[in-house]
């Protein structure tokens, strides 16, 4: 089961990087197979949860939207994305923002992840290899996600998986931040 989920979690992350004539190609080919289906138990209790976080964090968003006159619809991208952890950098990506998910995910307190860059969660498994894709990335100015090896507050490593939006001015269509959708991949 947890090879089947690692192998998903790889496609959606290949999915998402193609461009859209080679996604148009092999569209049919991901369509889900019928001959077997998973009960879940528990997903409305989790739905409940994560539902508060939303709000809340949907609300943060929407105040930093405004001030920032972001032209990219945010509230859409975080309601139809789940996530444990939203990071908010600016365009040099220093965090002013993350949401209460991250101190679950990582064990760092809001107030310590301000100012710095994510480069703290890194360390000596964190792949060079991953993070200079990342940064190419980045300076392409597109969404797009891809896993990377963080560390928590008690140096434990996780494997976290990255949504990254780039947000654009509305006026100049300059992009001022990125906004991270984080979740812990398995």
């Amino acid at each position: 089961m947890k090879n089947n989920l690692t192998k998903m979690m790889a496609l959606d992350i290949y999915v998402s990087n193609l461009e859209e004539e080679k996604y148009s190609e092999i569209t049919t080919e991901l369509q889900p197979s019928s001959k077997k289906s998973v009960n879940l138990i528990s997903w409305g209790i989790q739905d409940l949860f994560f539902e508060k976080e939303l709000f809340n964090d949907l609300d943060t968003i929407k105040t930093f939207s405004k001030n920032f006159n972001w032209k990219d619809n945010v509230s859409t991208v975080i309601k139809e994305n789940y996530y444990e952890s939203l990071v908010l950098t600016d365009a040099e990506k220093k965090i002013i923002w993350v949401s209460n998910g991250f101190t679950k995910m990582t064990g760092y307190e809001k107030e310590f992840a301000l100012n710095k860059t994510p480069r703290f969660l890194q360390g000596k498994e964190t792949k060079e290899t991953t993070k200079k894709r990342i940064q190419k990335k980045l300076q392409l100015g597109k969404p797009f996600k891809d896993v990377i090896i963080n560390y928590r507050k008690d140096q434990s490593t996780y494997k976290c998986e990255l949504h990254i939006i780039p947000l654009h001015n509305s006026s100049n269509s300059k992009i001022t931040h990125f906004l991270a959708l984080e979740k812990e991949a398995v």
